[in-house]
């Protein structure tokens, strides 16, 4: 505990240092940390004054190295939250990222208590790649098998979490120096941040990641993915095949083997849309350098610490929202915005409806090669901010991969068209709703809410209806047109009576849809057959009798 507190000592006076640099000392003063005023001083001659104050922001990112980094970057693609001049400028951080002298033998041996000699026929002494949190290595096991090594950095996660800590510090500065970090919700943005993060640093969520993909993509033919060696993988270490694949990019190397790039664009494409909507688990970060092509011409998507999840009740939203685009409908487009959510505060509805339009209107009346994904989704992300409209997070996940991926396609493949790839979605997606089984499956959920709702009534509303029952309850009021008045009631009450029918019955069916007794017209029972036909009638009844009166 001890070590922990100095250790955030340290590196608070390095944050104060750092921000006193590049002229934010105004702002320290304001921040309540106990810390004495020479603690804040600094060389007048080392201040950085010159410079924009978001040229600045990011030099103070860049300075404090690369959880910083990679905080900046995280917003560098929140439109909705930052001004445009900010966004601009965390565009510009790079990861400055110097090799670390690594005994990977020792490690190995220390990790998993064994001889590295009985295991490992070769090991390489340089690294393949260096990053932030990792470094890899090529290395050859006793059966002659190629494997990667990925080995997290000494101290990396200790550095991690203390930084974590400061972040949060400097979140409670910032709104605390102007109600921008309370306006912006920064505390929701860098909680989410803090879970991304730490999921990244964690080697073994990365092998998680990597099965669950393999295990979605099993029987697939066009996508490979790599096998993980368990028994040298854990939190510090991930064991995995090594691919020979070529670059995606690499339009000479993909010819010279014989690989159609315009045929490696589509299937790129249609595997990222398939992680979306197949899946709802999709590679956070489809860059050129994460995907491979093997010499056979499958792809391979590697480096999977950072995933999007989409939950169920989302994923169906986000498959309505898709076709509602498709089929140019910006009033559903709205709707589903709307559902989708996490929060909003329109302003105006009509306004919003005609900026959607707008958007349609420009992607459906442009020819190919003038369309520009990042464009529209600039446009799209103005709409959300302008309407205020905040979103859950795997939807800048997103907007995020749906860019980079397109933008690897048309590196190969100048003529990609990203809305065509949706199509043959649509038509699964709407396929899937008009059957029977998920029609009756809908049926049975909104009846579900319906009791839900029903168990609900506020307490006020039984007691009202308690002192009606003790006859305790009294009104004084003068209704006219008292007979048209008990017409509405009866003919209420009766609709009232068809709907549960119609929820009793819809229920009913699905039992026998799903049970092997009884006759049958094929592979169906003939019961549920009538059940659903009687279904339909009373749903017309119903809607007969609430339109005519």
């Amino acid at each position: 505990m001890f070590d922990k507190q100095q250790r955030k000592l340290k590196r608070s006076a390095r944050l104060i240092s750092v921000l006193s640099k590049y002229g934010f000392k105004d702002m320290l003063a304001r921040m309540n940390t106990g810390n004495k005023q020479e603690q804040l001083s600094v060389d007048p001659d080392e201040v950085i004054s010159k410079g924009t104050v978001y040229e600045r922001i990011r030099l103070v990112l860049e300075e404090l190295g690369p959880t910083f980094v990679k905080l900046g970057q995280t917003f560098s693609n929140r439109e909705d939250l930052l001004p445009p001049e900010l966004i601009q400028e965390l565009q510009k951080l790079q990861d400055k990222v110097d090799m670390v002298d690594m005994d990977v033998e020792e490690i190995l041996e220390n990790e998993f208590n064994i001889s590295v000699k009985d295991h490992f026929l070769e090991i390489q002494k340089e690294p393949l790649a260096t990053a932030s949190i990792a470094q890899v290595y090529k290395a050859v096991l006793l059966d002659g098998s190629t494997v990667i090594l990925k080995l997290k950095k000494a101290d990396v996660q200790t550095v991690i979490e203390d930084d974590l800590l400061l972040i949060k510090d400097l979140e409670k500065l910032i709104s605390a120096y102007s109600e921008i970090g309370e306006k912006l919700n920064l505390k929701q943005a860098i909680s989410t941040f803090e879970k991304s993060l730490l999921e990244e640093v964690s080697l073994i969520n990365e092998k998680e990641n990597i099965l669950h993909f393999a295990r979605n993509f099993k029987n697939h033919k066009e996508t490979y993915v790599p096998k993980i060696y368990e028994e040298y993988s854990n939190n510090n270490i991930l064991c995995m095949e090594f691919i020979d694949g070529i670059k995606v990019t690499d339009k000479v190397s993909l010819l010279a083997h014989d690989i159609d790039p315009v045929k490696v664009s589509e299937v790129g494409l249609r595997l990222f849309v398939s992680q979306i909507l197949d899946y709802g688990f999709f590679h956070a970060d489809p860059h050129a350098g994460n995907i491979l092509v093997k010499k056979d011409g499958k792809i391979v998507f590697i480096d999977f610490g950072a995933v999007g999840k989409i939950q169920p009740n989302d994923k169906e939203i986000l498959e309505s929202l898709i076709v509602s685009f498709v089929a140019k409908n910006s009033h559903k487009i709205v709707r589903y915005l709307k559902k989708m959510a996490v929060s909003y505060e329109i302003p105006d509805e009509r306004r919003f409806e005609n900026d959607v339009e707008d958007i349609l209107n420009f992607v459906h009346s442009s020819s190919l090669q003038d369309i520009n994904v990042q464009v529209i989704i600039n446009k799209m992300k103005d709409i959300l901010k302008d309407n205020r409209l905040y979103m859950p997070d795997y939807f800048y996940l997103l907007f995020k991969g749906i860019s980079l991926i397109e933008g690897v396609g048309r590196t190969i493949n100048p003529d990609l068209d990203i809305v065509k790839s949706l199509h043959p979605y649509t038509r699964k997606i709407f396929t899937k709703k008009i059957k029977p089984k998920n029609l009756l499956k809908t049926g049975m959920d909104r009846m579900m809410n319906f009791t839900d709702n029903v168990d609900e009534i506020p307490k006020e509303l039984r007691s009202v209806l308690q002192k009606l029952d003790d006859n305790k309850f009294t009104v004084s009021s003068e209704i006219k047109n008292i007979e048209k008045t008990n017409q509405l009631i009866k003919s209420s009450i009766i609709n009232l009576i068809l709907a549960m029918v119609l929820g009793a019955n819809m229920i009913a069916t699905a039992i026998v849809f799903v049970s092997e007794s009884g006759p049958r017209i094929g592979e169906m029972s003939l019961v549920a057959v009538l059940g659903f036909v009687l279904s339909i009638i009373l749903v017309l009844v119903l809607l007969l009798r609430v339109t005519r009166k």
